[in-house]
């Protein structure tokens, strides 16, 4: 399978990553956002990155200075129509997406994949509103944060994606370092339902704001469980606006199944702005 060409769409924090993956597998790379604003923080933050690498002799200047050439930063209007791959990593909102999409089948060509990062919505649901053709390359390719670092990579077909698609892009994020996972189209996949109740019950469990509370049930399941997170933990570094959104569509999408239910501390983060590591205060504060 070829993917020397890849456009992101989105430079938050889960496609920053993911298109920063890509640089550093010497694909060409073409992240792209609506904000101009937030493409510089996106172009800031990954170089940063890179240069603190070299400080470490992780990585060698000749060798950023090639990825740096790799990846650019661009509006969707000025990207290549050729591209190998296009993946999707905007904010999580099924309408929001369906309507992206629609201008994405438009804009590229024919022989594209493309590929959401969604984290809950059926690719099936999704591919919608694409046109019969496209829906046989279009697939979920779910990277979890930090996509740099997590080797894991959900691979979920939808309905009418064809078979030697998902498995000729197993085969290339194994044959590059990722550990890819072949996932049912369901709301969650694998990972997103599972962990549900690794955030859900430790929030009914402590069941409060209570920091200390929230130490104690983090020591319990890394000192004891062998986690290398833990919920608290794990949910601020995540971002709890994010866990929050994935939590209530997983819910909804279940017909509203008690054991995925939001907590309402969730929803009392969210609105406090209190969001985790990226705003300095969620569960715990950060300098």
């Amino acid at each position: 399978m070829e993917l020397n060409r890849i456009v992101v769409i989105g430079a938050g924090t889960m496609g920053s990553g993911i298109a920063q993956w890509f640089a550093q597998e010497m694909c060409q790379v073409e992240l792209v956002d609506a904000s101009p604003a937030q493409l510089k923080k996106a172009q800031d933050a990954i170089h940063s990155s890179w240069n603190k690498l070299v400080e470490k002799e992780k990585l060698t200047s000749c060798k950023v200075n090639q990825m740096k050439k790799l990846l650019e930063f661009k509006a969707l209007e000025a990207v290549s129509p050729n591209a190998h791959l296009v993946i999707e990593a905007i904010i999580e909102d099924l309408q929001i997406k369906k309507e992206l999409f629609k201008s994405l089948d438009r804009f590229f060509a024919t022989s594209t994949i493309i590929a959401s990062n969604t984290s809950s919505f059926p690719i099936t649901q999704l591919a919608e509103a694409v046109s019969d053709e496209r829906k046989k390359c279009f697939v979920g390719l779910h990277f979890f944060n930090p996509a740099t670092i997590m080797k894991l990579v959900e691979v979920i077909k939808g309905q009418a994606t064809e078979e030697n698609l998902c498995r000729s892009l197993y085969e290339w994020f194994d044959a590059h370092g990722k550990k890819p996972a072949i996932s049912k189209d369901s709301p969650g996949f694998i990972v997103n339902r599972v962990a549900r109740n690794f955030y859900g019950e430790p929030l009914r469990i402590v069941g409060e704001d209570n920091e200390s509370k929230m130490k104690e049930v983090d020591h319990i399941l890394k000192e004891i469980g062998g986690f290398k997170m833990g919920p608290f933990e794990l949910m601020d570094l995540i971002g709890i606006d994010i866990n929050y959104s994935v939590t209530c569509s997983v819910w909804e999408a279940y017909g509203k199944e008690p054991r995925f239910a939001p907590h309402p501390l969730q929803k009392k983060m969210v609105d406090e702005k209190r969001l985790g590591r990226k705003s300095k205060h969620g569960y715990y504060k950060y300098d």
